[in-house]
């Protein structure tokens, strides 16, 4: 318990970087790395290696958001996605750079900046010499090669690749400038 007030994760996954305070946390993590994957959703078929990783993702079918904060209206899918967010009243950010006074409220953020100094690029395109050092700019990056185009405009039968061409056609319609 005392962990949690120090900050310490002494517990490393050997696979990727999560690190954590309790043992048993890491055991749970262990199993995102085993091919088995015995429960599924029965929407989309995705799989998963824990019940509790279905149930969260099984809200993003349901739009249930059982977390609510007690400052303001926002509510959401999982408590850790409610600390986060709390961060938003208390100004705190907690994760902090150690080569700039960059700070954040995400480890995840923090880990993206830092590849800013480092240089780092291990999202690596298979297709291409493209590579970032982010896994969403890697996804977007896809789409130039798959022609896919997800965002659609509600007013035409105009459709995009990105969500920042969709929101500038948008303004077609709207008129705003």
């Amino acid at each position: 318990h005392m962990r949690t007030h120090t900050g310490e994760k002494p517990y490393k996954c050997t696979q990727c970087d999560y690190c954590c305070a309790q043992s048993g946390h890491l055991k749970r993590h262990m199993l995102t790395h085993t091919t088995e994957k015995q429960y599924v959703c029965t929407v989309c078929h995705k799989a998963f290696g824990q019940n509790s990783y279905l149930t969260v993702h099984m809200r993003t079918h349901t739009g249930e958001k059982p977390y609510k904060c007690t400052e303001c209206e926002y509510c959401c899918t999982t408590v850790r996605n409610l600390r986060t967010h709390l961060y938003t009243h208390t100004g705190e950010k907690p994760y902090k750079c150690s080569q700039c006074d960059y700070c954040c409220t995400t480890l995840g953020c923090l880990k993206v900046h830092v590849r800013t100094h480092t240089g780092e690029r291990p999202y690596k395109c298979k297709q291409c010499n493209y590579s970032s050092s982010q896994y969403s700019h890697l996804k977007s990056h896809m789409r130039t090669h798959t022609r896919e185009k997800p965002y659609k405009c509600t007013e035409c039968d105009y459709a995009s690749s990105q969500t920042a061409h969709l929101k500038k056609h948008m303004r077609t319609h709207t008129g705003e400038k």
